[in-house]
């Protein structure tokens, strides 16, 4: 109504629905923006990140083609040089550019991306990687020539599939027994520092259990029944609250599992929504709180928190958890933390803090308004509501300390083996704890097992990060483990010498790594070395239990870590290896009929006439040889069961050899070779039918064309047979179709042209020419 008191609310990230969004509970309003088209000085970000999609291979085709201009321009020149600059020699000039032109592959875009399309297919076909989506059709022949894979830990090494296993109390440790109930176990620490007041175990036990069910962001989910028609019944009533009927829908699977846990112990989240959670005890008491305020992860503050009141009695609690490193400067002071932390990591345990704090009914209206005012400032929103929440986080009682396990993904450890027999080095980022980092490293021999580590010491100023660099240099041959604060370090002060020793390593380990050190990582490798970079959920996406956003985001998705291995070996492999040979052959096409025009133009004292019509020049590039080309996508050097026998064969292809200067020179030497032998030797055999020299040359030319594709293929395919008669086909039609005066025409027109640009003082090699030009 119009006199109800104005309420100001902010909007943030939190208020945005994402795609694929599941709205567990409540109801939602959309307010959707329009934004106009950015001006033309600031490209939209599709125009601006399309140079990112350009593959070494095409950078490599783009240097070639441009020594193949200079060839043309340089050729041209030639020409009218050899005629001494006589007559209209700029508009000869001009005239030998366009004859030259088809030493320029104009078709080279077209078939290669064909070819790329083709990649793409047959990886998405590919039995043995099932779900693999290829979202780009520009780059598929970069995943034959990786150097560096940077892979994270959670989902990707890891099934992201969270079982707990142990909490820890400092004086008990609490493990389940058979999924279901829980032991206690006396600690190796058997005294504690913390509330002045010592409670019972079993308080203390029953305060972990309601923090970890109350501090979270899950929501129960119950399937509702479905009516005759097929539409779904909304009312209450017909839901099924029992636990059969329940799932848990959570962005974390680590706290989806916690939640799991506590159910199994007794106590049960049995419904939630934005203002007010309640849980089920052993009983069948129904327990209700109200939220108050919840404060979500992120990758900056590595925890979360939520402020609730209990209805029954009033009371105000702020629970917090996350990781150790971000909890240990908020919690009272103990003797335990520390310790017990890295015992669990060294065990492969990922851990988080579990804290928390009783508000008065005046703490929490001053903190309440302090929040608000924040989060309405229009500047410096995040910094300020960022202040007004570490107000509260001191002194935290701490409560527990929780460990999960998360399993590796099947047949990890065999394709980090084959990856690294490739000659590929692998990064693993981590935002986990260096021991928990490194007890992963070694379970999925990322880090093989007889091979040395060397742990980065944490440094904090620039005097100890030289040190510790200097110690990493006299070693060798050894993997590194570093934190992130000492990686930031390294890269502020000595980014050049750090880059230079981690590439050096077999396998390197960064944990504690926030999301934007992992992009300057990947962005460093890339500018520092000449190397070919992948980043997992980047160029590599994989479907993990989280959703799917960040396969999305990739140009390749696959469903399991062990797919790598073949999409690398196999499909990475061959579709280099096709693009290479394809580039070399359409470039190939057009140089030998160039070398045909050029020498034709030298034996007529080098006048500017075309040799052949137009619909033969252009049916050359097209009908009569570009299927058999064009098959080489479906080539193959070794099979795939032998590349993935031998993944040593990868290493080679990191060194380019399949397309060089040097491959690209030999190319022209047999273009060359072939093209004066062709148009000189049919000038020379058949010198008394000269009326059929266009069609006997061109027809020599296309036949030797596909004599090149047949000595090129390694595995021949059913189609390249197709391919191969298909073109022969067309030739032979094409020799019985075409009229034998269309034939003179032509030739009268070839003799007209050179009668016209020839001096008739000129002397003449052999009668032929004499009596065409007389």
């Amino acid at each position: 109504e119009d006199t109800d008191p104005q309420i100001h609310e902010s909007l943030s990230i939190e208020n945005t629905l994402w795609a694929s969004t599941v709205v567990a509970s409540a109801q939602t309003g959309a307010l959707v923006e329009f934004h106009p088209s950015p001006p033309l000085h600031h490209p939209p970000t599709i125009v601006a990140n399309s140079s990112v999609n350009v593959g070494l291979l095409d950078l490599e085709l783009n240097r070639l083609t441009k020594a193949l201009f200079l060839a043309q321009v340089v050729l041209s020149v030639v020409m009218v040089a050899l005629q001494e600059f006589v007559g209209p020699w700029l508009s000869n000039l001009c005239r030998f550019v366009v004859l030259f032109s088809y030493i320029i592959p104009i078709s080279l875009r077209v078939n290669l991306d064909m070819g790329k399309s083709a990649y793409g297919w047959m990886i998405m076909k590919d039995e043995n990687i099932p779900g693999t989506v290829v979202r780009t059709s520009t780059i598929p022949e970069e995943l034959g020539r990786l150097v560096y894979l940077l892979t994270d830990k959670t989902g990707t090494l890891t099934q992201n599939e969270m079982v707990f296993k142990r909490l820890h109390l400092g004086t008990v440790t609490s493990q389940p027994s058979n999924g279901s109930t829980s032991g206690s176990t006396p600690s190796r620490k058997t005294q504690t520092s913390g509330p002045k007041v010592r409670k019972s175990v079993s308080s203390r036990i029953h305060e972990a259990v309601k923090a970890i069910a109350l501090c979270h962001n899950v929501t129960p989910v119950y399937e509702s029944h479905v009516i005759v028609n097929g539409e779904t019944e909304s009312a209450e009533a017909d839901q099924d609250y029992s636990d059969d009927n329940r799932t848990y829908q959570a962005s974390s699977p680590d706290e989806v599992e916690l939640v799991r846990w506590t159910e199994s112990v007794g106590l049960t989240l049995v419904n939630r929504d934005l203002n007010s959670l309640q849980l089920k005890t052993p009983s069948g008491q129904i327990l209700s709180f109200h939220i108050l305020q919840i404060f979500p992860f992120t990758s900056e503050s590595k925890r979360m928190g939520i402020i609730v009141r209990e209805e029954s009695t009033g009371d105000i609690t702020f629970y917090m958890k996350g990781a150790d490193v971000a909890m240990a400067s908020i919690v009272q002071y103990n003797d335990w933390l520390e310790e017990e932390c890295g015992n669990m990591a060294r065990e492969g345990l990922r851990t988080l803090v579990v804290a928390k704090k009783s508000l008065s009914e005046e703490q929490y209206q001053d903190f309440e308004s302090r929040y608000n005012q924040a989060k309405l400032s229009i500047h410096d929103r995040g910094l300020k509501v960022a202040a007004v929440v570490e107000s509260l986080e001191r002194e935290m009682e701490l409560l527990c300390l929780t460990g999960v396990e998360d399993q590796l993904q099947a047949d990890v450890r065999p394709t980090l083996e084959l990856l690294r027999n490739a000659g590929i080095k692998i990064w693993m980022l981590t935002g986990d704890k260096l021991e928990t980092a490194t007890c992963i490293a070694k379970s999925s021999h990322l880090v093989s097992r007889n091979q040395d580590i060397h742990v980065f010491k944490p440094v904090s100023s620039r005097g100890e990060a030289h040190l510790e660099l200097n110690a990493f240099r006299r070693k060798h041959d050894c993997a590194l483990v570093i934190s992130g604060d000492s990686l930031e370090m390294c890269l502020r002060y000595y980014e050049h010498e750090f880059v230079e020793l981690a590439c050096q390593c077999p396998a390197v380990v960064c944990c504690r790594c926030s999301p934007t050190q992992k992009a300057q990582i990947v962005t460093l490798l890339q500018q520092h070395t000449a190397n070919r970079t992948c980043a997992i959920d980047c160029g590599i996406g994989i479907e993990g239990k989280e959703g799917k956003q960040a396969s999305l985001a990739a140009d390749f998705s696959i469903t399991q870590f062990k797919h790598i291995g073949r999409l690398l070996m196999v499909h990475g492999r061959n579709s280099y290896k096709r693009s290479a040979a394809l580039g070399q052959f359409v470039m190939h096409r057009g140089m030998i009929i160039s070398t045909m025009q050029a020498v034709f133009s030298s034996v007529f004292y080098f006048a500017s006439v075309p040799l052949y019509q137009g619909f033969l020049m252009v049916g050359y590039a097209t009908m009569y040889t570009m299927f058999p080309v064009f098959s080489l996508v479906l080539d193959q050097d070794v099979k795939p069961e032998m590349a993935l026998l031998y993944p040593e064969l990868y290493k080679d292809l990191t060194k380019g050899r399949s397309l060089s200067f040097k491959t690209f020179l030999i190319w022209v030497l047999i273009s060359v070779y072939q093209g004066g032998i062709l148009m000189y030797g049919a000038l020379v055999l058949f010198e008394s039918e000269f009326v059929h020299v266009v069609a006997i040359s061109f027809t020599a030319l296309v036949l030797t064309e596909l004599l090149m594709v047949a000595l090129t293929i390694r595995t021949w395919h059913w189609l390249m047979v197709v391919a191969e008669f298909f073109s022969l086909g067309l030739v032979v039609h094409h020799n019985l179709a075409f009229p034998v005066e269309g034939v003179r025409h032509h030739v009268g027109q070839l003799s007209s042209s050179l009668h016209n640009q020839i001096p008739k003082t000129q002397v003449f090699p052999t009668k032929l020419l004499q009596t065409i030009l007389m």
